[in-house]
């Protein structure tokens, strides 16, 4: 999942050759925001249905999960290659192309015969996250003045955060009352909805013309104190400085963390803690509405100490991961501990946005192509990882070495602030 922070946003950190809106187009903004809801249901939806899903597929949940981790890989390439595949082409028909592989994506889970077709729909969709996410942003500058850039960002959220909340719960709900089967093809609707209301609402977003080259000056005499030419600067160069690496890489190891337990909470809760569907629904419910009460939160901590919050977020999952070992069979203690996870883990993506902004406050777009690369590559090695424990050693070993990669990743992020104050 990926959240920005739009209280840290400024608009004169994106690049200067991406116009704002002379009038706002409030329609296309609301049409993206819907796509975003069935982008992000869409994407997690596994994580609810794993267990019957596995089943009538014929695999193990540990392999079931692999399909985040497909979906992720394909989002890594995507995120880090559409720019370049879509530079001459008008930015509403891609995104309404992405839209409509998501249909397509989720008529081909529903239907899937095998296990084998079930991934190439997620490979799909993995598409569609890299390519929207990495287009989302610079769309929404286009659509709304330069003053209301915040403001449709924050709405792109909106849809982010509602799918948080409900899509896991209710993904629960349909797969018992109409199959897992039945829950996908649900989604197939809503992005055909969002794909029409795209086409209708969205003007014409062609290629940007590239800025023209700067007039030749005269040669000056070379001075010590002279300010050299500004760099463009390129994912790589990017990774060279030593704050931004180890941001990244603190971030990363974060989301490898949360998700290689996250993936597999169904089969712990129905296997461990013994639940019953709606039980179940219950819990993952109780998850995602904490995790909106953290987003809301968690901006006052930022403001105060951002490298404190970001560093003890990890530690407190931590924590409640190794809680959730000896306490699993008990309902009451794991709804608690459950409610605080999704609490803090749903806050610490803001977190981590809120500080790309201050690390890389004049290259926004190379700096966001890098953390969604980051964060779906992360999702993806810690959902296999995951899985290769839980099938291999139980949830108990998951946990805990899913506790442990959250405490490197706490320990990375105080190198970060180390860095970053050096």
């Amino acid at each position: 999942m990926i959240t920005t922070d739009t209280s840290t946003l400024t608009v004169s950190s994106t690049s200067p050759n991406t116009p704002t809106a002379a009038t706002a187009h409030w329609g296309g903004v609301f049409a993206m925001t819907l796509c975003v809801f069935s982008l992000i249901a869409s994407e997690f939806m596994p994580v609810s249905l794993l267990t019957p899903l596995a089943a009538e597929l014929g695999v193990s949940e540990g392999v079931a999960g692999q399909g985040i981790t497909i979906s992720a890989i394909f989002a890594v390439l995507t995120s880090l290659t559409i720019s370049r595949l879509a530079a001459n082409l008008d930015r509403k028909h891609v995104l309404l192309g992405l839209t409509l592989a998501m249909a397509v994506s989720g008529a081909l889970v529903a239907l899937a015969p095998n296990f084998t077709f079930y991934l190439i729909g997620r490979a799909l969709i993995g598409v569609v996250i890299g390519g929207f996410w990495s287009l989302s942003a610079a769309t929404a500058m286009r659509l709304v003045p330069k003053h209301q850039v915040p403001r449709a960002l924050a709405i792109f959220n909106g849809g982010n955060a509602l799918a948080s909340v409900i899509a896991a719960p209710l993904g629960s709900y349909l797969g018992v009352h109409v199959g897992w089967r039945g829950a996908f093809l649900c989604l197939v609707p809503i992005a055909l909805a969002a794909f029409a209301w795209q086409a209708v609402s969205l003007p014409p977003l062609p290629p940007l013309p590239p800025l023209p080259p700067l007039p030749a000056l005269p040669a000056l005499p070379a001075s010590p104190t002279a300010p050299t030419a500004p760099k463009s600067v390129t994912v790589f160069s990017a990774l060279r400085r030593r704050p931004v690496a180890l941001g990244m890489a603190a971030s990363g190891v974060f989301f490898a963390g949360q998700f290689m337990l996250f993936t597999y909470i169904r089969p712990f809760l129905e296997v461990v803690t013994n639940v019953g569907d709606d039980t179940l629904s219950i819990a993952l419910l109780t998850l995602g509405a904490a995790g909106l009460v953290g987003t809301s939160l968690v901006g006052g901590f930022i403001s105060r100490a951002l490298y404190r919050t970001i560093a003890v977020i990890p530690v407190l999952m931590a924590v409640i991961a190794l809680a959730l070992i000896p306490w699993g069979a008990s309902l009451v203690p794991v709804l608690v501990l459950l409610a605080l996870w999704g609490l803090l883990s749903t806050a610490a993506p803001v977190g981590w946005w809120s500080w790309l902004a201050r690390a890389m406050p004049r290259d926004a777009e190379v700096g966001g192509g890098l953390m969604v690369a980051v964060i779906q590559l992360s999702i993806g090695i810690g959902s296999m990882a995951g899985g290769v424990l839980f099938d291999g050693f139980g949830y108990a070993a998951t946990f805990s070495v899913a506790a442990g990669v959250l405490l490197v990743g706490a320990a990375l992020t105080l190198l970060t602030a180390r860095a970053s104050r050096a």
